[in-house]
């Protein structure tokens, strides 16, 4: 075909849409063999909307630059499709598939108008190089909604898993499970410091017995937050030393002479006690 020439492709989407539409809705209601995620009229009116952009870009005659402004409506539709289709449950496969199915009955339109085969092979060959794009663009989308989904989840995790608790009146605690690595300990520290403000507390004990290993980096990360909670004006005891992690500490030439540590929460607490001045009396003997 003659660069300079115009595509068939806008002729054929102008004079064949209702078959198209017809003919793409039963490709998809095949490929999505998934009842129940999206439902029939739903999916009918996205497939419409998009033949309609879809046309409306095409009459520009530029089928190969889809970063043209006239494919901005396009572009939004697929991604705004990819993002619907991943919050639904969709999977990767069957997001693409809106836009791959439309080109079976895009080629059979294509036979039925086009006679000259060398236009036939060169029109089918923009159209499938076009909708492939388009079908990497929903794939791409999709990938970042799911990406996003799990970014937002884990800084619920991580919030979640570093709660401080007000254990008396001037004491914090705020148990530790799991690996503390950079991000954690930000948020560790983060959480830690904003209660002492909120709080006006004077003691915090941060108690790893849930962490299973201390590496250099967690010692410095956990030392790092005993100085900032001693510059609001609190001490911190670190509790929930156990033997093995004792072990790799002086292993490792940690120094953590200047830091209050006790092996369990609750020597960790009796400290605490101490230090703002109150005591616990039994009532009654057991």
């Amino acid at each position: 075909m003659d660069m300079t020439s115009r595509s068939t492709i806008p002729e054929i989407l102008e004079a064949y849409e209702a078959d198209l539409l017809a003919e793409w809705s039963r490709e998809l209601a095949i490929a999505n063999n998934r009842g129940g995620l999206i439902k029939e009229a739903e999916m009918q009116e996205e497939c419409r909307e998009f033949l309609n952009v879809l046309r409306s870009a095409a009459q520009h005659n530029n089928l190969t630059n889809l970063q043209a402004s006239e494919w901005r409506d396009v572009r939004e539709m697929v991604e705004s499709v990819a993002r619907s289709r991943s919050q639904k449950g969709f999977t990767p496969t069957e997001t693409a598939m809106f836009v791959f199915s439309f080109k079976q009955p895009l080629f059979d339109r294509m036979r039925q108008h086009l006679k000259d085969s060398a236009a036939l092979s060169e029109e089918i060959w923009q159209a499938t190089t076009l909708l492939d794009q388009l079908g990497l663009l929903a794939m791409e989308a999709y990938q970042k909604s799911r990406e996003k989904v799990i970014q937002r989840q884990q800084e619920e995790l991580l919030e979640l898993s570093t709660p401080v608790v007000k254990l008396w009146d001037g004491i914090l605690a705020l148990p530790v499970i799991g690996t503390l690595d950079s991000a954690r300990t930000q948020t560790v520290m983060e959480s830690l410091l904003q209660a002492i403000v909120e709080t006006g507390s004077e003691v915090a004990i941060i108690d790893i017995t849930g962490v299973p290993t201390v590496d250099t980096l967690t010692a410095q990360h956990l030392l790092k937050t005993v100085t900032a909670a001693r510059l609001m004006g609190a001490d911190c005891i670190i509790s929930g030393i156990r033997p093995q992690i004792a072990q790799t500490i002086v292993y490792l030439g940690i120094d953590l002479t200047n830091v209050i540590t006790k092996a369990t929460l609750a020597d960790a607490f009796r400290v605490a006690l101490t230090r703002v001045g109150a005591t616990i009396v039994r009532t009654q003997a057991k």
